[in-house]
């Protein structure tokens, strides 16, 4: 084989790849962290929730209140800037929600299963948590989701991730 021929097998294939990974690749690793994405994995496997974002005062107060319904996949990803202590009500929410309590990393640190609608108990979530993600109530037993699984959205610190974009 001559040098021109070796360099142009060695230039078709990086095309290749290319291709392959521009059709294929490239939009599960575009859509894998994306804003309007959470993506949970654990021993079950993994989901994926289209998820609204409350990162200000205004949305977490106001949170998934007086809504008649949610679609399955869908969720709310409460954000704070800061490790804390949270706690959650269901103060105007009609749907009944499971409550996972994440970490810094995006470790599932505690889950309250199907949360009653209207009820304005306090529903501790844990000391050094910085996401809340509300699903359906009953989804994350479902599933299989657990204490201990992990998320990945683009909020969380990717040096400190335990599942980095």
């Amino acid at each position: 084989m001559t040098k021109i021929t070796a360099r142009a097998h060695a230039w078709a294939y990086r095309l290749s790849v290319a291709i392959f990974i521009s059709i294929f690749a490239a939009p599960t690793l575009w859509a894998s962290c994306a804003e309007e994405t959470v993506w949970i994995r654990g021993a079950f496997g993994q989901a994926r929730f289209t998820v609204e974002i409350a990162d200000d005062a205004e949305e977490r107060a106001i949170g998934l209140m007086n809504r008649p319904s949610m679609p399955t996949s869908a969720g709310m990803l409460f954000i704070y800037e800061r490790p804390g202590t949270l706690s959650f009500w269901m103060r105007n929410t009609l749907i009944e929600l499971d409550m996972l309590f994440v970490d810094a990393t995006g470790t599932i640190q505690n889950i309250h299963h199907r949360a009653i609608p209207l009820d304005e108990t306090p529903i501790f979530g844990g000391d050094g948590l910085t996401h809340v993600l509300e699903i359906n109530g009953g989804l994350a037993r479902t599933l299989g989701i657990s204490v201990g699984d992990e998320l990945r959205h683009p909020s969380f610190s990717q040096t400190d991730a335990a599942w980095p974009c």
